[in-house]
């Protein structure tokens, strides 16, 4: 008997937001079809997004031919430019061929996509729906937000199951997971996804079309030689005890280094997904430099260690990352932009002058905590880049170091003073002071609203102008304490005065 289809080329399984402003779910093949009359993604899981957009843009490199390392950079560049101009987006029979080619049904008994079949054998154990959703109970945890238990685990809409299937493959947790056996060796430990607690930047045009287009990374010549293929199109299911292929482009960097293994259960009709396998998938990881994140750069290291994901943090503005995406690695060497964003220079001038940046945040830990995630935008991002206009992404980051450099003597300062009315001399306050907290909290909004004021204003002092901010924010937590006790007076004020000092010259060696 045949199994349960859910063929996720046709099955309205991904929300977009069409340029008229309907919403509508479409399969990957469609999605595609309508690119040029898409405005964006509306998947509701930022991480989900993050992951979708990765396979959009290994489609549209395959249906594109840009997707050929041999092709000179000139000529892959201006092989885009044409496309960009193309009112019509991708070519419909391309997109069919190529879908016509594999095998997209999350059931296949063979080949189900993004999955291994084997696990059905090779697990000793499923590890429930509640453990495949992201923010579901799971196990003996309490549930605090959610009314899900493994007592009574309910199925979740086989779409939805897809979202949390992508979220596993690219932030999936490191540690323990469900014995998998192979060739008589169990092993249950999992190392983390490729993307795990990381900011992903993707340039945003007015279509998807153009998103597509614009954030695909040409070929730098230093992948290896040898055939390029994502998960889907693999001739065969990957041994797990072997070493994994060497990463190549564009198919495998974006979608081929996931550490995870998974196979969904079904109900009978395919619509909704009960049950699932959760393992490991590979025992070496996958070291590359993903072309959507921000990098920091230790040229000390191993040259395979030297570049560290900037960690995606939920209590951090976006802003304060934006000169990361302005300035190339000659003003800054210790931080890499990310590489998607190296190419803006060969996009037509009409979408550079319009190119925003959509970022994905998924703060978690290294291993197994998830905290939340988010999604931000950003303006039109071209008129400040370095290549167009160098004096204002200097600007820019040297507005944002100011901030950094007050937000960290705010907190300083703000410990000192605590410390001299409520600690002895010397002694370090256990916990994060309450007035650090507050200070803190209150600071970076109103150092944003100075951060885009001074963009307009570059005849302004940077550091002055967050210093007054650190003051108010200051005088403003320690208010009640001033009022009541002397020496609290006395503190804010040397406080303050810290604040308001300018900083030492640097002195500079002789030559």
């Amino acid at each position: 008997m045949p199994g349960p289809l859910y063929a996720t080329d046709k099955e309205p399984c991904i929300p977009v937001l069409f340029l008229d402003g309907h919403q509508e779910y479409l399969g990957w093949r469609d999605v595609l079809l309508h690119a040029h009359t898409i405005e964006d993604l509306a998947l509701p899981l930022p991480p989900a997004a993050s992951a979708a957009l990765r396979l959009l843009v290994a489609f549209a490199a395959r249906v594109t031919g840009l997707d050929d390392p041999e092709m000179p950079a000139g000529e892959w560049a201006a092989h885009r430019r044409a496309l960009l101009k193309s009112p019509d987006g991708f070519d419909p029979d391309a997109v069919h061929r190529y879908f016509d080619a594999y095998t997209w049904n999350l059931f296949c008994r063979d080949r189900p996509f993004l999955q291994d079949p084997r696990l059905a054998v090779q697990c000793e154990e499923r590890a429930g729906v509640n453990k495949l959703v992201f923010g579901r109970t799971e196990g003996n945890n309490l549930a605090w937000l959610t009314p899900h238990t493994d007592t009574d685990p309910q199925p979740v809409p086989t779409e939805q199951a897809l979202w949390h299937l992508l979220i596993h493959h690219f932030y999936g947790a490191a540690g323990m997971w469900s014995v998998r056996t192979v060739n008589k060796q169990r092993i249950s430990k999992a190392k983390a996804g490729p993307l795990r607690s990381t900011l992903s930047f993707h340039p945003l045009g007015r279509t998807l079309y153009e998103t597509l287009l614009a954030g695909l990374p040409k070929p730098t010549g230093d992948w290896p030689g040898i055939v390029d293929y994502c998960p889907w199109e693999e001739p065969h299911l990957p041994d797990p005890l072997a070493t994994p292929p060497s990463v190549t482009w564009p198919g495998r960097l974006l979608t081929g280094r996931s550490n995870h293994a998974v196979l969904l259960v079904p109900t009978p009709d395919g619509r909704h997904v009960t049950d699932a396998y959760l393992t490991w998938a590979t025992k070496e990881k996958l070291p590359a430099a993903d072309p959507f994140l921000i990098h920091h750069v230790d040229s000390s290291k191993p040259i395979t260690e030297r570049h560290t994901p900037h960690r995606a943090d939920a209590d951090r503005a976006l802003w304060r990352d934006l000169d990361a995406l302005l300035l190339t690695g000659d003003e800054d060497p210790g931080v890499q932009r990310p590489e998607a964003f190296t190419t803006l220079n060969d996009l037509p001038p009409d979408l550079r002058a319009q190119l925003r940046a959509r970022v994905y945040g998924f703060d978690q830990d290294g291993k197994t905590e998830n905290r939340t995630w988010y999604t931000a935008l950003t303006p039109p991002i071209w008129p400040w880049t370095q290549e167009h206009d160098p004096s204002a992404a200097v600007w820019i980051a040297e507005c944002r170091k100011e901030a950094e450099a007050i937000g960290e003597l705010l907190e300083k300062v703000s410990k000192d003073a605590w410390r001299t009315i409520t600690s002895s001399p010397g002694r370090a306050p256990k916990r994060l002071p309450a007035w650090t907290k507050h200070a803190r909290t209150a600071y970076w909004p109103r150092a944003e609203r100075v951060f885009w004021d001074l963009l307009s204003h570059p005849d302004r002092d940077a550091r002055a102008a967050f210093a007054a901010e650190a003051v108010a924010v200051l005088r403003d937590v320690t208010r009640p304490a001033v009022a009541q006790h002397f020496r609290a007076a006395r503190a804010v004020a040397q406080a303050v005065a810290e604040l308001r000092r300018p900083p030492r010259p640097t002195r500079r060696r002789a030559s």
